[in-house]
């Protein structure tokens, strides 16, 4: 058989096999311009509860068209199909809106894979205990990370002041405007509180630093809330998810899972120092590369010509940057 040149063939020569594969699939998505607006406040398993406009609370799963579009709770989605939120019926999810703001985290510093946590939050708490168990200042660092490059306002909340003084810590974080609220197991979280009314707060922080001590106070039902999102996973508990509850005064509290550590390998150098106002214009300045370190890692970077009514708040910047670098982890 004589060999067949392949340069000369056109789309005449090419077999196509009959069936449905010859059939011409369009890219254009149905609109769904009847889909209502929801919030997801919890996954579980491939189901999604929505909190409706309409107060009520839907079983969704994700449409088909969405293919494996990631749907995390705060997220803003469209829905259709029954959205009553009766016993027994479920919607499906066939929008997911652009997002303002995203939580992330990796596994570690070397996981190239990312993980939304929560998406739309206004604010970050960071709920950190002055004692039983010990402030971890690097974990600290690498959340107030994580809050400025995903676009979150971040939020100290320090517990347990009746056991500890609060001046030590608070002394690392003046120079970065943070700002912090102070509790105490025997008051109310009456501070706390006025700060998280009408908006969405993602709650983050170690196992026993007293974050869901404060939720209970916060949120009256929240075991009874928690209850009705893990009934979507048929009776498994959500504690291994983040969950957002309603809040009495308005707003929503996004209780996240007690975490070891928080890996930051997704973040760049200067996704951090966007967020910093007085040395953004100067660090676009420096040379391709620059960890923004100073000398001697950054000799020649860019944010040592920039004069502030602050000092420390450079040195302050650059912790956190050596935090997210892996350079200073204590205390993570």
């Amino acid at each position: 058989m004589a060999k067949r040149d392949w340069r000369k063939l056109d789309e005449t020569d090419v077999r196509v096999r009959p069936g449905k594969g010859t059939r011409p699939r369009s890219k254009r998505r149905p609109e769904h311009a009847d889909a209502e607006t929801g919030m997801v406040i919890g996954v579980d398993r491939g189901r999604w509860t929505c909190a409706m406009d309409t107060g009520a609370v839907v079983t969704a799963m994700r449409a088909r068209e969405l293919g494996r579009t990631p749907v995390v709770v705060g997220d803003q989605v469209g829905l259709v199909g029954d959205v009553s939120g009766q016993t027994d019926t479920l919607a499906r999810i066939v929008r997911v809106e652009e997002r303002t703001s995203v939580l992330r985290r990796t596994a570690d510093d070397t996981d190239p894979f990312e993980r939304v946590v929560v998406a739309n939050a206004s604010q970050l708490v960071i709920v950190t205990a002055l004692a039983d168990p010990q402030p971890r200042t690097g974990f600290i660092d690498r959340c107030l990370v994580a809050a400025f490059a995903g676009g979150l306002e971040p939020l100290l909340c320090l517990t347990k002041s009746d056991l500890a003084s609060a001046d030590e810590l608070l002394a690392l974080y003046t120079e970065l405007d943070v700002r912090v609220v102070v509790t105490r197991f025997d008051e109310p979280p009456s501070e706390l509180e006025a700060t998280l009314t009408n908006r969405v707060s993602a709650f983050i922080g170690h196992s026993g630093v007293g974050k869901s001590t404060l939720v209970n106070k916060l949120v009256p039902d929240a075991n009874r809330a928690v209850g009705v999102v893990s009934g979507v996973g048929k009776g498994r508990h959500t504690s291994t998810q983040a969950v957002a509850l309603r809040l009495p005064a308005g707003g929503w509290v996004v209780d996240t899972p007690g975490i070891r550590s928080f890996g930051l390998a997704h973040i760049t150098p200067d996704d951090i120092v966007k967020a910093f106002q007085d040395f953004a214009e100067a660090a676009e300045e420096c040379p391709p590369g620059c960890g923004h370190l100073g000398a001697p890692e950054d000799p020649d970077c860019m944010l040592d010509e920039v004069t502030t009514s602050t000092p420390g708040r450079l040195a302050s910047l650059r912790r956190l940057l050596a935090s997210r670098a892996g350079i200073d982890d204590h205390g993570d």
